[in-house]
């Protein structure tokens, strides 16, 4: 009896045990389920001391932006949500009212981003991106490194004026019909090969195997041995054929994922890479010129369209060229004749050849150039050479004589992006005025109608990323508090030792920490948190502000190495070809490369262009207290 009793006792202590085991298993699972509520939460309240025992603008508003940078490296909430939070906590805090707190959200370079967008979105609409990328893929050709190099260059050019997210989504899906193509042609020619084969070995064995009638029924017992060895060789046969085509088809898989890495790297990278090209082409490079003209009212217009371009394209060709090398080398292997087709035989021709009429398939289902897309077309070059020519720089512009009096910039980059993306709500989609709907059964005349313009609200309002406007928003409004509390000027002083390392040095690192940071949160929150740091480090030290804070804003689209980075990587990645593993080898010595390209850009044609070995005059005329 007693045995039994502690039997029974250990079993419901055991028992016991295991419900409380499970039930703090369940605990757990619950608190992380809700892990953003937490730090949603407990955030603000750990970070509540900083202005309570400093009780000065300048520790506020430091309160502020840790807890923004914490939120959106996290993204506890929306990115955009965040951004609102200067809204509330300034004009609460004692730092910025409440008015001069929300004019930082729709500034100069809002508009510009909003008008930039609605020329990409008539673009998009009109799939003139769409043809564009198939045209240049039918010039460059399918042969692998070729192939590569194609995507890259219609991707890169696409991401200089329409989102990279767009680009990536639009390309990724091309790509992926052509690499399908250019699979299943290599594996109905390799059938057909095989098939061929046997039909020959077939045909030998008949010769091989003929016998004559006079002498079957005399040599029937030799024959019936004969047969018996032919059948256990052909089953032999048959079996090490299946293993030889098995390893034939692993090697063929193998090859054919290798190249589909390749292939969605070089285009959600080339995004990234073309992005930086053009003023408008990612939002950090918007960032950069609002806070230089936030922070340096009197910068005489050193960022511009023109002058961002003349220093942006050239390292963009450079990082595209050495990133397109590396992917050769990581996914086709240092065997550059081949990857190039020279000397393949003529089962590798008719494989490219069937991947090449799949792009002229797709070309042609297209159509020819409609209206619509002739008066896209034609509005978005006049919007290129207006903005080449307003003020060139090196030659007065034709904004410089008409309109900019006094010394001072009436109209902007923003003003062209406007007055094209008005004239797509007013300029028709088609050419005749009137188009006529069916007719009425009646038999009345037919109704008539005018033609839709070239782009309406609703396409607007299902693809315009608004989110972006209020980040950028927000990232001025941190700008200006910082100015306004004096923030920037402690900042500024306690970097000041550093004026002791050399520039390059000093250029170098900061590219490498925004490079690395950047991994993990927004392009758009890195540079709103990196430039106004950076701006008061550049005038502590007497170093022209350019001299750090360009590179940095190129250093925040390096963004290689995960999945997460960046919505182009993530897109990428979606189609289940990559593994993180592929992205972070290929994307770290990406990442090493573009910090370098930087570097070498800001200490050589950069140096010239915007006299970066002076100190400018107007940094020194600046609204940081």
């Amino acid at each position: 009896g007693g045995s039994s009793l502690s039997f029974l006792h250990i079993t419901f202590t055991c028992r016991l045990e295991q419900h409380r085991g499970n039930r703090m298993a369940s605990f757990w699972r619950r608190l992380w389920a809700c892990k953003n509520y937490l730090f949603i939460f407990l955030t603000p309240l750990l970070l509540l001391p900083l202005p309570l025992v400093i009780p000065t603008k300048e520790a506020s508003c430091g309160y502020v932006i840790i807890l923004m940078a914490l939120f959106w490296c996290t993204e506890a909430l929306p990115l955009a949500v965040t951004a609102l939070f200067p809204v509330l906590l300034f004009p609460m805090m004692g730092i910025m009212d409440s008015t001069m707190v929300c004019m930082q959200y729709l500034k100069d370079t809002n508009m510009l981003f909003i008008g930039g967008l609605l020329v990409a979105i008539a673009v998009e609409h009109w799939n003139l991106h769409k043809r564009t990328a198939l045209r240049v893929l039918l010039i460059v050709g399918v042969k692998p490194a070729l192939l590569i190099l194609g995507f890259m260059l219609v991707t890169a050019f696409l991401s200089m004026w329409i989102s990279n997210t767009a680009t990536t989504a639009m390309m990724v899906p091309i790509a992926q019909a052509v690499l399908e193509q250019l699979q299943s042609s290599i594996r109905s020619l390799d059938n057909c090969e095989d098939s061929d084969e046997k039909e020959g070995e077939a045909n030998n064995k008949k010769e091989n195997n003929y016998v004559n009638v006079g002498f079957e029924l005399q040599e029937k017992t030799h024959a019936d041995l004969e047969c018996i060895e032919n059948k256990e060789k052909n089953e032999s046969m048959v079996v090490v054929d299946l293993a030889l085509q098995e390893q034939k088809e692993a090697r063929r898989k193998e090859k054919h994922l290798r190249l589909s890495k390749g292939m969605s790297l070089c285009v959600c990278y080339s995004a990234s890479i073309g992005g930086i090209a053009t003023l408008t082409g990612t939002t950090p490079n918007l960032v950069l010129k609002g806070q230089i003209d936030e922070l340096f009212p009197d910068n005489n217009n050193i960022i511009n369209f023109a002058s961002w371009f003349g220093f942006a394209f050239p390292t963009m060709l450079v990082l595209l060229v050495l990133s397109w090398i590396w992917l050769q080398i990581m996914f086709l292997g240092i065997n550059f004749r081949k990857n190039f087709g020279c000397g393949v035989g003529p089962k590798q021709k008719e494989k490219e050849k069937k991947a090449y009429q799949v792009i002229q398939r797709e070309h042609k289902n297209l159509g020819s150039m409609n209206s619509a897309e002739i008066n896209v077309l034609i509005l978005f070059v006049i919007l290129v050479l207006l903005w080449f020519s307003r003020d060139p720089g090196f030659m007065p512009g034709w904004a410089t004589n008409s309109f900019n009096r006094g010394g001072k910039d009436y109209v902007t980059d923003a003003t062209v992006a406007i007055f094209i993306s008005i004239m797509l709500f007013i300029f028709p989609s088609q050419i005749s005025l009137i188009s006529s709907s069916s007719t009425e059964q009646t038999g009345e005349k037919k109704k008539m109608k005018a033609p839709p313009a070239l782009l309406d609200w609703k396409v607007v309002h299902q693809k315009m990323p608004w989110n972006i406007v209020i980040l950028l928003g927000g990232g001025f409004a941190l700008a200006k508090g910082s100015e306004e509390s004096g923030l920037s000027k402690w900042l500024g002083e306690k970097l000041a030792p550093l004026e002791s390392i050399p520039p390059p040095a000093i250029a170098l690192i900061m590219c490498l920490l925004v490079a690395i940071f950047t991994e993990c949160t927004s392009n758009v929150a890195t540079t709103t948190l990196f430039l106004p740091i950076l701006a008061s480090m550049a005038k502590a030290i007497h170093l022209h502000p350019l001299y750090i804070m360009l590179p940095c804003t190129l250093s925040a689209s390096l963004a290689f190495m995960l999945p997460v980075a960046t919505p182009p990587n993530a897109i990428a990645f979606s189609y289940g070809h990559l593994k993180v593993i592929d992205m972070a080898k290929a994307g770290f010595l990406l990442n090493i490369l573009g910090v370098l390209t930087i570097t070498l850009a800001i200490n050589s044609w950069a140096y010239v262009m915007f006299d970066l070995g002076t100190y400018p005059s107007w940094a020194n005329n600046t609204s940081i207290p």
